[in-house]
């Protein structure tokens, strides 16, 4: 380094000076002499400094510089003080302002500094390939090794690849619930389901998939009894209520010769296609206790005999009196009798109004809200058909809602009624006596809950009408009469209608019952709302049907064969106890999404492979899972599941013997 000077104005002095700046010479990579400031030094005509001094002064920093990587040697001093000063003042102003490479202090190695794995790389080579959801599939395999699907499987003597293979179907069909064959490419092309569970994943295929579906259902009722037990000894449930309904899935195709599909009455409305029925009992955390496929046209009373046999072994032993809470339509007097001969309490609504009941002595109205703060009022009554409890329910949102529709229907009604009456004196209008009781018929049955409160009377009268036509020598003359033309005549008697009167029944409220229902059980308790609350627990099933059918892609059904059917059915029913052991566990920490957007959430993290080129034509290759977002590590905190199935898989292939980036898919090192 040395001083180099220029003119300049020193505002100080407020004349022309010299102002000094520390340069240092360097070649660049064209070997030209370039410079470059080191340091601006300032005016120093003041400071009364010799040559001499500015000499030495640039010497000893020069030194000092060069030798600061190089501690075998003594930095150089020099015997004047005032050069001495002038040299620590610009060393200290080189170093503050970073003008130069100082040596610190080796720093101590820190404990994240261990196995540190360096590589000079070039960053023009670096590829990302094979990039895969991994999110949903390393949530749900930690649900199937929580609820221990494996090691039941184990203990019946399943082979490890038919327990991995069944593993990854199950998750599949919650993932991304789809037919074998799409799930095979779905495995194939975008997940990473596979290095979950540990399958080959070029072994995956659509018949597998079938395969293994069927061996999966061939232990279905062991398998339920054990999931049953696990879930009750994990989340400390106990089946105190438990539910029961049904539901039906409908059929793709005409399933000829099948003796599960059946026509019956759709839910979805799918008259038009068969169906096959799903009769659940689960409890109030939405976890089944038994399910049973039905035949289609199956009716929903003759169903629960068979199910309430079987509900005491595949839950725990504090079933024995369990509640059991049903749907109107199976709470036939059958049953509900049934029901109390097996040891079981009852909950349901009452299939029939009460018209005569008794407020209960010291029974007090008590008002509650539903989920939507809607008031509603419930009081003990007792009724002389029976010796049940009934909760009378006054919903004042239901009493609204059933008035509006009440009118509509009325509206609707009478004017169906009229358009009969002015058919009849039309001139080609339907007047026949039985045709117009038919049209009256049909609106009876399109507004059933309304013609009921109506009076109807029809006017009639005789009518002989006459028909003539030409003489037909093939006709029977004893049947016939002949006219003066030479005409058969045919003569016809009916009765005609002449008027229709309608109107509603005297003494009658259309609106009476609105927004009253009763709840019918044999529990004894007289806290109101806890009854009250013990009904609601119904909608939990509903919500069950609702993920299988919806979330889960249940139906519609395309097999053709009665086994594979069943068999899907079941591989739905095993996904959703895998999301419902999930969804459970988050709604206990206040997550209450969908199935859905608990999928969207997690497939955000995916499995990457990176590719690079070292400076040995080393080809090094890093498969790693992506860090988790903010709304995945929630989840996975609320679940208490680990964050990656792995941190890293390393391999290093040189570029001349790399043909394919294939050929490093098989040769894996495992690295923390």
């Amino acid at each position: 380094m040395y001083f180099k000077f220029s003119g300049r104005h020193n505002p100080h002095t407020g004349k022309p000076d010299w102002y000094y700046r520390l340069v240092e010479s360097y070649r660049n990579s064209d070997g030209r002499v370039c410079h470059r400031t080191m340091l601006n030094v300032g005016f120093l005509e003041g400071e009364g400094l010799t040559t001499d001094q500015m000499n030495l002064i640039q010497k000893i920093l020069t030194q000092r510089v060069e030798q600061v990587q190089n501690m075998l040697f003594d930095i150089p001093v020099s015997e004047d003080p005032v050069v001495n000063q002038y040299v620590e003042t610009y060393y200290n102003r080189l170093v503050a302002e970073k003008r130069i490479d100082v040596l610190q202090e080796k720093p101590k190695k820190k404990p994240f500094d261990k196995g540190k794995d360096l590589e000079i790389i070039d960053l023009n080579s670096i590829r990302n390939k094979d990039v895969r959801e991994i999110g949903a599939e390393w949530m749900s395999y930690q649900a199937t090794e929580q609820l221990q699907i494996g090691t039941f499987l184990e203990s019946q003597g399943w082979s490890d690849q038919d327990i991995r293979l069944a593993q990854t179907h199950i998750i599949s069909r919650a993932v991304y619930p789809a037919s074998e064959f799409e799930t095979s490419r779905w495995i194939r092309d975008n997940s990473a389901i596979c290095e979950v569970t540990g399958f080959d994943r070029e072994k995956i295929s659509k018949d597998k998939l079938y395969s293994i579906a069927k061996k999966l259902y061939s232990v279905k009722d062991n398998l339920e009894q054990h999931l049953s037990l696990r879930t009750n000894e994990l989340f400390d449930i106990e089946d105190k209520i438990v539910l029961y309904d049904l539901t039906n899935a409908y059929f793709e195709g005409r399933k000829q010769g099948s003796k599960l599909a059946k026509f019956g009455r759709s839910k979805e409305k799918r008259s038009d296609a068969k169906l096959v029925v799903l009769a659940l009992v689960i409890n109030p955390q939405g976890f089944i206790k038994y399910s049973s496929i039905l035949e289609g046209n199956m009716s929903d009373p003759k169903t629960l005999e068979g199910m309430i046999n079987k509900l005491r072994v595949k839950t725990s032993d504090t079933a024995q009196r369990a509640l059991v809470v049903i749907d109107a339509g199976i709470a036939t007097e059958e049953n509900l009798k049934m029901i109390r001969d097996k040891g079981y309490h009852y909950m349901c609504v009452s299939r029939s109004t009460l018209k005569q009941y008794s407020k209960e002595a010291d029974a007090a109205t008590v008002t509650v809200t539903d989920n939507k703060k809607q008031r509603i009022d419930l009081c003990r009554v007792k009724s002389d058909r029976n010796t049940d409890y009934y909760l009378k329910v006054e919903s004042h949102a239901k009493e609204m809602k059933e008035r509006s529709m009440n009118e509509q229907f009325l509206e609707r009604f009478e004017q169906e009624m009229q358009k009969i009456a002015d058919s009849i004196h039309k001139k080609s209008g339907v007047k026949q006596l039985d045709k117009v009781h038919e049209r009256i018929g049909r609106a009876k049955q399109k507004y059933p809950s309304i013609a009921r409160y109506f009076d109807i009377e029809i006017e009639s009268k005789p009518y002989v009408q006459e028909k003539t036509k030409q003489k037909n020598k093939q006709e029977g003359k004893n049947k016939s009469q002949y006219n003066q033309d030479n005409q058969v005549v045919e003569t016809q008697k009916q009765q005609i209608a002449t008027s229709i009167k309608w109107s509603i029944k005297p003494d009658v409220d259309i609106n009476a019952r609105s927004g009253i229902y009763f709840l019918r059980t044999t529990l004894e308790s007289d806290c109101e709302e806890l009854l009250w609350q013990s009904y609601n627990v119904i909608r939990e099933i509903e919500a069950t049907f609702r993920v299988l059918k919806t979330d889960l892609d249940l139906r519609p059904i395309y097999h053709q064969k009665d086994e594979n059917t069943m068999a899907h059915l079941h591989l739905g029913i095993l996904a959703y106890w895998m999301v419902n052991a999930v969804r459970y566990q988050l709604k206990q920490n206040g997550i209450n999404s969908g199935w859905k957007e608990i999928v969207r959430i997690m497939n955000t993290q995916k499995a990457v492979s990176t590719l690079a080129q070292n400076q040995v034509e080393e080809v090094i290759k890093i498969r790693r899972c992506s860090d988790p977002n903010q709304k995945v590590i929630q989840l996975y905190d609320a679940l208490k599941y680990k964050y990656a199935p792995f941190t890293k898989k390393k391999s290093v292939v040189h570029k001349s013997e790399l043909e394919d980036s294939q050929i490093i898919e098989q040769q894996f090192f495992w690295s923390d």
